[in-house]
């Protein structure tokens, strides 16, 4: 379930709804393409679940809160504001029962609270919240406040929560995510089709130079593999352009124009960047000419029965598909993820010896390959969702053309 607000929060609750915009130059369209309809997720590899997505693995619930509003000169506090909230539930929202989990930081310039406990407990106890930078800590407390009012669920909590940066779209400093925006998400999420791109916590970020945002992806093992599920969610908000590959096409050194670019002509605002339409360069930049900087943070949830030194090893295994995308783990980069498992129910917060089930290490492989797989995809199904977007000072940055994405593709002989 997706809300938007524009002064007034309205639903869309199709993962391929987009969210409308104040900006006329915005691409307006009904139905975006995800990754399996472009005929790519085929060339990265694996069996994706019926929904393609983080919901495909039982009970996982997915929420968000999208905030639009504004246009033209940054004004602290009032605006453009191009940001929101996605929350995670592992067992669904009228749930109490933790979940097995780990986390892993490949480059740390970012945050996810709650890891401390998560780290020495090996359990993750409620939703995960994703939002940007300077919304942490409202975040946190208002799950915390969700939590503690609700019967059954426990009565103190140190919730996860994430970030990346959407200062160069939307008015960070001025703090527009509130608790009220929280609640929507969390009491809104469903174990439908998750809505993408510039929705929720991903609304005003930046992806691989092209606009970013939310995505996912799933990942079903063979029955010889024990026929779980991998389901992967991202917030994509990192990486530079000429790095972008797709199913291992230089898709990045295919596209060298649509960069960033301001809508406003007053040279004053953002100097250094090109106007749009008028001295943007169409040439390939010099290879390091863009520095990699941003953030994602990637959520992977899976129904193998996994404890949480085996979920620790998936954990580490999403960087790789991160690497598959263009990433390197940057120095300003923050790239932290998350894994659990909704197998061994009623046992994380249970009284007294338990016994609970855990797949051999030696047929972890197979949950390897499966993270990996959908953590490529749901990277590009955050880009293939985007559209673009103008934001604080006019800032545009262009979505990813999927014609010329097919074209990249079909150059290098991945696609008839």
């Amino acid at each position: 379930m997706t809300h938007t607000v524009r002064r007034l929060l309205v639903g869309a609750p199709l993962a391929i709804a987009l969210i409308a915009s104040s900006d006329p130059a915005d691409e307006q369209q009904t139905r975006q393409l995800r990754a399996r309809e472009l005929g790519v997720s085929a060339l990265i590899g694996g069996q994706p679940g019926a929904l393609d997505a983080i919901t495909d693995v039982k009970g996982v619930e997915v929420g968000h809160t999208t905030l639009v509003e504004g246009e033209g000169r940054l004004v602290v506090g009032k605006g453009p504001i191009r940001t929101g909230v996605t929350v995670i539930h592992p067992r669904g929202k009228s749930s109490s029962d933790p979940v097995f989990g780990a986390w892993f930081t490949l480059n740390g310039n970012g945050e996810m609270t709650g890891t401390t406990w998560l780290e020495e407990s090996g359990i993750l106890e409620g939703p995960v919240g994703i939002t940007n930078t300077h919304s942490v800590g409202v975040v946190r407390d208002a799950i915390l406040q969700w939590q503690v009012s609700r019967p059954g669920l426990q009565p103190w909590g140190l919730p996860v929560v994430a970030e990346t940066y959407d200062g160069g779209l939307s008015d960070i400093n001025g703090f527009h995510v509130k608790p009220s925006h929280v609640a929507s998400a969390l009491d809104g999420a469903s174990g439908t089709a998750v809505a993408e791109g510039n929705v929720g916590g991903g609304t005003g970020m930046s992806c691989l130079g092209f606009k970013g945002g939310i995505g996912t992806a799933s990942r079903v093992l063979a029955s010889n593999a024990g026929g779980y599920t991998v389901g992967v969610l991202v917030q994509c908000n990192f990486g530079a352009r000429q790095d972008l590959r797709v199913a291992g096409v230089p898709v990045g050194e295919e596209i060298t124009d649509l960069r960033p670019c301001v809508a406003l002509d007053d040279p004053k605002v953002r100097p250094q960047t090109p106007r749009c339409g008028k001295d943007q360069p169409d040439q390939q930049r010099p290879r390091g000419g863009d520095e990699e900087q941003g953030s994602i943070i990637v959520v992977v949830a899976t129904d193998a029965p996994l404890l949480p030194h085996q979920l620790k090893r998936v954990a580490t295994r999403v960087a790789l598909g991160v690497a598959r995308t263009g990433g390197f783990g940057g120095n300003s980069s923050g790239d932290i993820f998350l894994a659990f498992s909704t197998a061994n129910a009623r046992t994380g917060g249970a009284q007294g010896v338990q016994r609970v089930e855990m797949l051999p290490n030696g047929q972890m492989n197979a949950l390897f390959y499966a993270t990996v797989q959908a953590t490529e995809e749901a990277i590009l199904n955050a880009m293939l969702a985007a559209t673009t977007m103008t934001g604080a000072d006019g800032l545009r940055i262009h979505a990813l053309p999927h014609d010329r994405l097919v074209a990249a593709l079909r150059k290098y002989g991945r696609l008839k």
